[in-house]
């Protein structure tokens, strides 16, 4: 390793001034800047939020040393600054005294940096006292980072959440009467909670998460990639043993993938820099944060397939306390990103933005499904892609069986076949293989459908009926007729589930 990357650093100065990796936005912040004023952007964390805000401090401070040899350095009025206000809902210690007393902390520290006195005693009157004090020295620039910090980190306690929730809709209620004191206003998070909700008074606020024009305002674009890793690009293959363009489509299948316009990908620059540092693929980001509230509202929810999920601009615009809807909650914190939009029905389609996210959602659930959550289920499932694809049905079964044996005896709680089902599916697509749920045919609707380079597989799943129906069942009913072109061999298994003996109990194979 010989260049420093700033994995984790949110300060541009310390960036630039430590001689870090720095990919260059200033291009797009400028655009920013210049032609708006009032400004709201989600993305899923370490994504560079606190960064992009760090840097916009910054330039509005007049630090032109910082600056130099950036795109911006020679388009930016350096003599004139503008006081800057910040609030990182992250670390102002919301968790232990309290929300209201944690943003008067943070508006008294801005206060001393700003060397102004604050007089009020109300958090909310506060802000506007600062505001007009600060704004003596000219026009502001108010960046407010992780404001949905407050609200996301109590969504298993509804009434805190709510009661966080009023509190920075009085607290951004301000801002609507302080517009000739405003140079600039930008708020980030994570969510995206209606504007009714939180921003219902300051309805000039817009929302760039959905842009093409900030599509890549944070994460590191393939060409960014390419020109600022063009080092690394040349010696990583030979410490990886790959080609150069092996290397390429890698890190684009591990860590690239996200968009915002369903046109444009970025990589997740955590988990790039990450792989840079490593020399290795491996897990960055997920492993950061255990989704441990999202993990088991989805299990609540029996939730576990989000290939192909449509959502409506409504849907994806907003984030409801009371009853969080899984593809637009998925969405906001990073776990499925924008594939396509359709103008004419005007439905988004969601997916997996790359390897990474999908192997970790998919293991952290079958591990929430399997009662061992938070743990993983790797071990448990390692040899079942080999398996499927020698076509070594005992093994399949001995495998699957070894997933569901592992589940706690006190904490069994599947006595329904869809447990059975889910698990299944999950023990299948944790693996990676090529596989599709309730695949309709001419004359029913096959439980799974797996395809290996040499196989095709049919399974019929059922709870305490015998496997030889579930066998019958896919030959009657010709779950794998649309494949019988197909010089793949193709087998047919049935599967008897025993909820007493909390195993498979039996199966049936047959060659087609």
């Amino acid at each position: 390793m010989t260049r420093k990357y700033p994995i984790g650093l949110q300060s541009f100065r310390e960036i630039r001034e430590g001689g870090f990796v720095y990919v260059d936005k200033t291009e797009i912040i400028h655009q920013m800047v210049n032609y708006g004023k009032y400004y709201f952007l989600s993305r899923p964390r370490r994504f560079g939020k606190s960064l992009l805000l760090d840097t916009i401090a910054e330039l509005f401070s007049g630090s032109e040393e910082l600056f130099r040899g950036l795109w911006i350095h020679d388009k930016w009025d350096w003599e004139n600054n503008n006081p800057v206000i910040r609030i990182s809902f992250s670390n102002i210690g919301t968790g232990t005294i309290g929300l209201q007393s944690a943003i008067e902390g943070a508006l008294q520290e801005n206060a001393r940096r700003l060397q102004v006195e604050l007089r009020d005693s109300a958090y909310d009157q506060l802000f506007k006292e600062l505001i007009g004090k600060a704004a003596q020295k000219g026009k502001v620039a108010i960046l407010i980072d992780e404001y949905d910090k407050p609200i996301i980190d109590y969504l298993d306690d509804i009434p805190r959440a709510t009661e966080s929730r009023a509190i920075l809709k009085n607290l951004f209620s301000i801002l609507k009467d302080a517009d000739k004191h405003i140079r600039l206003l930008i708020l980030t998070g994570v969510s995206r909670f209606s504007k009714v909700s939180i921003f219902s008074d300051l309805n000039n606020l817009e929302d760039i998460t959905l842009s093409k024009h900030f599509n890549n305002i944070a994460g590191i674009t393939q060409q960014e990639l390419e020109s600022n890793f063009a080092g690394e690009l040349e010696t990583l293959p030979r410490v990886l043993g790959i080609e150069k363009i092996q290397l390429l489509e890698n890190i684009r299948n591990w860590y690239n993938g996200y968009s915002w316009d369903g046109k444009e990908t970025v990589y997740n620059p955590f988990s790039l820099l990450s792989f840079m540092k490593e020399e290795a693929f491996r897990n960055f980001w997920f492993a950061t944060g255990s989704p441990s509230f999202l993990v088991n509202l989805l299990k609540k929810k029996r939730e576990y397939d989000f290939e192909n999920v449509r959502e409506s601009d409504i849907s994806l615009g907003s984030f409801q306390i009371e009853n969080p809807v899984s593809g637009p909650l998925l969405f906001q914190t990073g776990y499925l990103t924008i594939k396509s939009y359709n103008p004419d029905t005007q439905l988004y389609t969601l997916d997996y933005p790359n390897r990474e996210v999908k192997v970790s959602l998919l293991d952290n659930l079958l591990s929430a499904y399997r009662e061992v959550f938070p743990g993983t289920s790797i071990s448990v499932t390692a040899d079942l892609r080999a398996a499927f694809e020698q076509g070594d049905t005992p093994r399949i079964i001995n495998e699957l069986n070894a997933v569901i044996g592992s589940i706690p005896y006190d904490l069994w709680r599947a006595d329904t076949e869809s447990i059975f089902h889910i698990i299944t599916l999950l023990t299948f697509k944790n693996v990676g293989i090529d596989i599709s749920a309730e695949v309709h045919s001419s004359k029913g609707r096959a439980d799974i459908i797996v395809k290996t380079k040499r196989f095709i597989y049919a399974l019929e799943l059922k709870l305490n009926a015998s496997a030889r129906e579930a066998l019958d069942q896919i030959i009657e009913k010709a779950y794998l007729q649309p494949h019988i072109g197909d010089e793949r061999k193709k087998l047919a298994i049935g599967i008897e589930f025993s909820s007493a003996q909390r195993n498979i109990a039996d199966y049936c194979v047959k060659e087609i």
